[in-house]
C-alpha cells in the first residue's frame, strides 16, 4: 500500500494539486487568513481548525503577514478505512462539508498540535514493517480528537439546514444495515420518496460525495464480516448480500477490497 502523509506550515500550499486525493487538517496557530470553499468565504484565526477532503477545491487563499499554521494531510480513503462505517465520521463529514472551520479551545488546540507533531515525527519511518498500522493508529487518535471538538460544536449549534434533511434520512436508513442487501441508488430514492437524480444531486451538494460511496462504506464492513466467517461459502455470502451472480459478487470484492473474495480469505490465514 502506498499512502502519502504530508505535513507543512505553508498556508499557500494547502490547495496544491498533489493534495487532491487527501483530507486536509489545518490548525491556525496565530494571525488571520481566509479561503473560499464550496462558493463560501471562510475566515480563520488562532485555534481554528479546518478540515477539508480533497482540498484542491479550495481557492482564493489570503493570509495576513502574521498568519501561522500547521497542516497534515493523508490519503482520504486511508483515513476513512480506519473508522467503522457507522461512526460519527459519516454524519460529521456532512456538517464539515458545509462549514469546514471548527473553533477549538486552547486545550483542544494543544491536543491537536501534539497529534500533528507525533505524526510528523514518525512519517519518515517507512522502513518499519508495520509502518501503515503505526501511522493509522496515530491518525486515528488525531481524528477522534477532532471528532470530540466537532461534536461539541454541533451540540451547541441550533442551525438546521433543510437541504441536509434528506441526507440525514439516508444515513438513518444505511445505519440499519440495509446496504447488506440493497446497494442501488434507486432503492434508497424510492424509500425516501424522491427521484434517484434528486437524491444523487442533493447528497453530492451537501456532502461532496456520491450516494454510492456512502452505500459502499456501510456495505463493505458487512461484506468483511461475512468473509471472516469460514462457515459461509462464497456462494452463500453472495446470496445473503443479494448479488445477482457469483461473478458480480467477485467483481465487487475485487473493486472494494483490492482482491478476489477467495484471495481475501486466504490473506486472513496465519502465515
Amino acid at each position: 500500500m502506498k499512502t502519502n502523509f504530508l505535513y507543512s506550515t505553508d498556508f499557500g500550499a494547502m490547495n496544491a494539486p498533489e493534495l487532491s486525493h487527501t483530507c486536509m487538517h489545518l490548525l491556525c496557530l496565530g494571525g488571520e487568513g481566509s479561503f473560499v470553499f464550496n462558493e463560501h468565504c471562510y475566515h480563520i484565526m488562532k485555534n481554528d481548525l479546518v478540515v477539508i477532503p480533497m482540498p484542491h477545491r479550495v481557492s482564493n487563499l489570503a493570509a495576513h503577514a502574521d498568519l501561522q499554521v500547521e497542516w497534515f494531510a493523508a490519503d482520504y480513503k486511508f483515513l476513512q478505512n480506519l473508522l467503522p462505517s457507522n461512526n460519527y465520521s459519516i454524519g460529521g463529514s456532512i456538517s464539515l462539508n458545509q462549514d469546514p472551520v471548527v473553533p477549538l479551545t486552547d486545550e483542544q488546540a494543544d491536543h491537536l498540535r501534539a497529534d500533528f507533531q507525533r505524526i510528523r515525527q514518525r512519517m519518515g519511518e517507512t522502513h518499519l514493517q508495520f509502518y501503515h498500522e503505526l501511522m493509522g493508529s496515530l491518525c486515528l487518535t488525531m481524528m477522534y480528537d477532532i471528532f470530540e471538538a466537532h461534536a461539541q460544536r454541533e451540540a451547541t449549534d441550533t442551525h438546521t439546514d433543510r437541504t441536509a434533511y434528506i441526507v440525514k434520512q439516508l444515513m438513518a436508513l444505511l445505519a440499519t444495515g440495509i446496504s447488506g442487501t440493497e446497494r442501488s441508488v434507486s432503492y434508497y430514492a424510492e424509500r425516501l420518496n424522491v427521484s434517484p437524480k434528486y437524491l444523487s444531486a442533493t447528497v453530492k451538494r451537501v456532502t461532496g460525495h456520491s450516494v454510492t460511496s456512502y452505500i459502499d462504506r456501510h456495505a463493505i464492513p458487512l461484506l468483511k464480516d461475512f468473509l471472516d466467517d469460514e462457515r459461509l461459502s462464497l456462494t452463500q455470502i453472495a446470496e445473503r448480500m443479494n448479488f445477482a451472480s457469483l461473478s458480480y459478487f467477485s467483481r465487487y470484492c475485487t473493486k472494494h477490497l483490492g482482491q478476489s473474495p477467495s484471495n481475501y480469505r486466504q490473506s486472513l490465514q496465519p502465515q
